[in-house]
Order: structure tokens, then sequence, then C-alpha cells
């Protein structure tokens, strides 16, 4: 029986950033069920990214049975426009992996090329039921399935005591929003003095300084450390000393980091933004609050601190264990038949 065989078009920077993507987990996972699996482009320089991504589907075409094309909302959307338009001249079925909480624009804002995308799909897969419902809503047909963790990976801790340790683990860029983090702190530690935030991420644009300026301007060299990146064994290892995560981003699909502190217990206070409403239940698996408010997720953390939500990590860590693998596995076999 012949082995049925993918290529998988994404930005796949691991070795460079030190992230696991969504990429490099489901296409060794593929690997592992018996697929064939090549992956364009490892090129950190863009323009040579794309060049490569669509001299792969060419080199290839007459060797692969689908392609899956990661779908991010800004720039690299071009990506997924030139190589599916490629996989469509040489009649290969291609499956748009929806990423970025800012799609729902793009394909509102660029219909027609968005259009020429997902409308002429094999599949589109939408790893939140926020995007989702936005591409249903614009008549592109597409299906859930959640991004896989590996749950077996992910010790869960269990906190008998909260303490005013806060984590954050985003790269450095406006849409999320990191000075925020900054901000709470110090509304913090007007009632917990000894509080503590870490921040892990890559430093990508300028608010980064920007977060290292109002750190100093408020006065909280002591309180603040920055990593930069960490592999992901290493900050899933430093989240042990730290008791509540948050999430500052402004715009947002189903981030696997807010999913990863899921899985390891630590209670999550998040922006209510784009998928993050499909991925958290309200005071339930953790606590939502508006985007860009220092105050009401100051107030949010308190309340965890006070106890007043007890079960949050205990039921979040019950959701992420719906994305694993073993209860995923079929939906993926069924579409790459």
């Amino acid at each position: 029986m012949k082995k049925i065989s993918i290529l998988y078009i994404g930005n796949n920077l691991t070795k460079k950033t030190k992230y696991n993507s969504t990429l490099t987990i489901l296409s060794k996972l593929l690997i592992k069920e018996g697929f064939t699996v090549s992956i364009a482009s490892d090129k950190q320089n863009k323009l040579l990214r794309l060049i490569s991504m669509c001299y792969s589907v060419i080199k290839l075409r007459n060797k692969v049975d689908y392609i899956l094309i990661d779908t991010f909302s800004t720039s690299n959307f071009y990506y997924a426009l030139l190589t599916s338009q490629i996989a469509r001249f040489f009649k290969i079925k291609y499956i748009p992996i929806l990423h970025g909480g800012n799609l729902p624009y793009r394909i509102s804002k660029n219909s027609f090329l968005s259009q020429l995308i997902f409308k002429n799909s094999f599949r589109n897969i939408a790893p939140s039921f926020y995007l989702k419902n936005e591409f249903e809503k614009q008549g592109y047909k597409t299906q859930f399935i959640p991004n896989i963790l590996e749950i077996e990976d992910y010790n869960f801790k269990i906190r008998k005591k909260i303490a005013p340790k806060l984590l954050w683990v985003r790269a450095f860029k406006e849409i999320y929003n990191p000075t925020l983090a900054v901000k709470v702190l110090n509304l913090i530690k007007r009632d917990f003095p000894k509080a503590k935030l870490c921040m892990v991420g890559p430093f990508v644009d300028d608010s980064y300084k920007k977060s290292l300026d109002l750190v100093e301007k408020l006065g909280l060299e002591d309180s603040v450390e920055f990593t930069d990146v960490l592999l992901k064994e290493e900050w899933h290892k430093r989240s042990v000393e730290f008791d509540v995560f948050i999430n500052t981003t402004n715009f947002d699909n189903t981030p696997v980091s807010v999913m990863e502190a899921m899985a390891l217990g630590l209670p999550i206070v998040s922006t209510n933004v784009g998928g993050l409403p499909y991925l958290i239940d309200n005071k339930i698996d953790g606590v939502l609050v508006d985007k860009e408010n220092e105050i009401l997720m100051t107030s949010a953390i308190k309340s965890i601190l006070e106890g007043n939500y007890p079960n949050l990590a205990f039921n979040a860590r019950k959701k992420v264990n719906t994305f694993s693998w073993v209860n995923n596995r079929e939906k993926w076999l069924e579409i790459l038949k």
C-alpha cells in the first residue's frame, strides 16, 4: 500500500527560535503514523522563505498527496496565497491550517484573495471555534481540530497556596501588549510588596525596550525578570516557581502558551479577545478581563490570590486533556486518507 505523502508549508524555525511550533509537533506525530512528511521552510529571510516554499511545491508536485499550509493574518498570509495557488495549478489537494487572531479581519478586508485560498481548498482547519465560526460566517466551510498538546509531557503542579508570582510567556510584540504585564505588577505590589513577574519570550520589536523602560520608570528592577527565549522544557521547569499565568494580548487565536499553562496547573488571567473566550470559560477554568485594562486584570489576580477561584487550574487541565493526539488522531487520519 502506497504511503501517503504530505508537504507541510510553514515557518519551520524551531532550531532558531527554540519554540516547538504546531508545525513541528503535528509533522512529528504524522510521521509516527506512517505518513511521509516534507517541510518548508527553515529560511529566516522572509523572501528566501517564500521562494523556498514555492519551490518545494513545484519540486514535489508529482510526489505529494496533500499540502498542509499554516495560514496567518499578517504578511505571512501571502505565503499561503502563493503556495495554495501553485497547488491549485498542479491540482494538489491543499489544507490551510488557520492561525492568528486577526484572520477574520484579513478575510473581510481581502475577500477576493481569501476566496482564492479558502474556497478552493480541500479542507480548512481551525484550531479554535472562534476561527471556525468567523470563517463560516464568510461562507468558508471549516473543520475544528485543536492545536495538539502532547499532554503526557506536562507535569501538573497542585498549588495549595497561591502567591503573587506572575508568569508571562509570549514574544515581545506590540499586539501582545507586554507593558500591560508590568503595569499590572506595579498595581499588585501595592497590596503584595513581594510580588514578582517573569517575562519569557523573544525580543521582536521595540515593545521590549518599552517594557524595560517602564520597569525602570516604576522602580521595579528587583521585581521583574526578562529571560529572552527559553526552550519549552526550560520555561516549563521555571513555571513551578510561579503561581499565576497572565496573558495580555490585544489580538489572538488560541495561544499555545496559554494552553500549556493550563496543562501545567497555572491559574490563568487573560484578556478577553479573539479566540480566548472560546478557549477559556470565564471564572471556571480561567478569568477573562477587558484588554488594555490593568485595573481589571489586577483585580482578577487578587481574587485568585484570595482563594475565590480554587478550581480554575483543575478545570483547565481537564479541558486541555481533550487537545491530546489520542483525542484528535482520528480526525486527521480521516482527512488524510
